[in-house]
């Protein structure tokens, strides 16, 4: 099989309730996704999404997607989409860094396998693991009666994990973490969320105030070492997300257990490929996981359960069904929240069809 052209699609996706809010004033009202359709001379087509929150979050942005694409895509043509791994280090070769760039043609590629062998990729990526993927919901930062609020409605719908986000004054993070902690039921657990924007002796002073509330505490900070000076503060469980985001950091990590949880979003490590790896690492380093995507739609969703229920459920810590949070529909079959969990498809590849009409014309087309 060989690849005989690519199309670059972009898609609106407006989030509900009015959008995410996160630490240090960062907000998002609508999602800017990529979509990559691989077409071949087999006749079959694959595809792959990548969606960055926003272009503050993280080393990526939509518009860096869709321009290293026309860079990168064009090395592929004439080659055989089902060899991952050589596609993988192709692109490595052709693109340095950029990992969310390659991250949607690394996921189309691997749907084309799934296709072409007739399987589901949760088959491929080491099989089924229980009969379903437990979810977290994250709960955008507002006032703290606010919050609590949001885990009481989306308890409605099946959630029990909720990822409360904080990183603003001091003071008023620690009265969001004692009200949604009080809200919380039996069985449901809290994970405090600053994504990077603590600095340590903020995060010392807040766990301090904080010490009889359960929850584990994730990405207080920004850089490494001052993660490694906060959790050697504490005795809580302790989440990394941002600052890993590849194979030697996350070696690093473990050598240095400088947590119990690690974060693994298929576009900040470039793909289902690495994504893999960094799971295998993990299972044989006994490190929980939550599998999960920046954002997107139900391409990402797709991608997201189907590692997830490959992962052993003694070491699946969560993961996020991105579907969940948008307004706007691009793919059917793919994986939704199911009374707080969600399960990968039977079907082969991704087990997803994409709406065309929704997908629009492409803006880029590679052949």
């Amino acid at each position: 099989m060989k690849i005989t052209g690519i199309t670059v699609h972009q898609v609106d996706l407006p989030l509900r309730a009015g959008g995410m809010r996160w630490s240090t004033g960062r907000s998002l009202a609508t999602y800017d996704s990529t979509v990559v359709r691989i077409t071949t001379d087999a006749g079959l087509v694959g595809h792959g999404e990548v969606c960055p929150l926003g272009p503050a979050y993280l080393p990526a942005y939509a518009g860096g997607v869709r321009a290293g694409l026309a860079k990168l895509a064009p090395h592929l043509i004439g080659h055989d989409p089902t060899e991952t791994g050589v596609i993988a280090r192709l692109m490595d070769e052709r693109l340095k860094g950029h990992p969310y760039v390659k991250s949607a043609l690394d996921m189309a590629c691997w749907d084309l396998l799934g296709l072409a062998a007739g399987l589901p990729l949760v088959t491929l990526l080491g099989g089924r693991h229980g009969r379903a993927v437990k979810l977290y919901r994250a709960i955008s930062q507002d006032t703290p009666a606010a919050m609590a609020e949001r885990i009481a409605q989306w308890r409605e719908v099946g959630y029990r994990q909720f990822q409360i986000k904080v990183g603003s004054d001091p003071d008023l993070d620690i009265e969001r973490i004692r009200t949604t902690g009080a809200a919380l039921r039996a069985g449901e657990l809290l994970v405090v969320d600053a994504n990077t924007s603590w600095l340590p002796h903020q995060a010392a002073r807040v766990l301090r105030a904080v010490e009889d509330v359960p929850f584990h505490l994730e990405q207080p900070c920004a850089g490494y070492d001052e993660c490694l000076s906060v959790r050697a503060r504490t005795g809580r469980a302790f989440v990394l997300d941002e600052i890993i985001d590849g194979v030697p950091g996350l070696l690093r990590a473990i050598a240095d257990r400088a947590m119990d949880v690690v974060n693994i979003k298929l576009s900040k490590v470039g793909g289902i490929g690495v994504a893999r790896q960094m799971r295998d690492i993990c299972v044989a380093a006994g490190i929980a996981m939550t599998i999960e995507d920046s954002g997107g739609s139900d391409i990402v969703t797709a991608a997201v359960a189907h590692l997830a229920h490959a992962t052993p459920e003694a070491l699946r810590f969560s993961s996020s069904d991105n579907i969940g949070y948008v307004d706007r529909s691009i793919a059917e079959g793919g994986p939704h929240n199911e009374d707080g969990w969600m399960r990968a498809s039977s079907a082969p590849g991704l087990g997803i069809a994409p709406r065309l009409d929704v997908l629009g014309p492409p803006l880029l087309t590679i052949d």
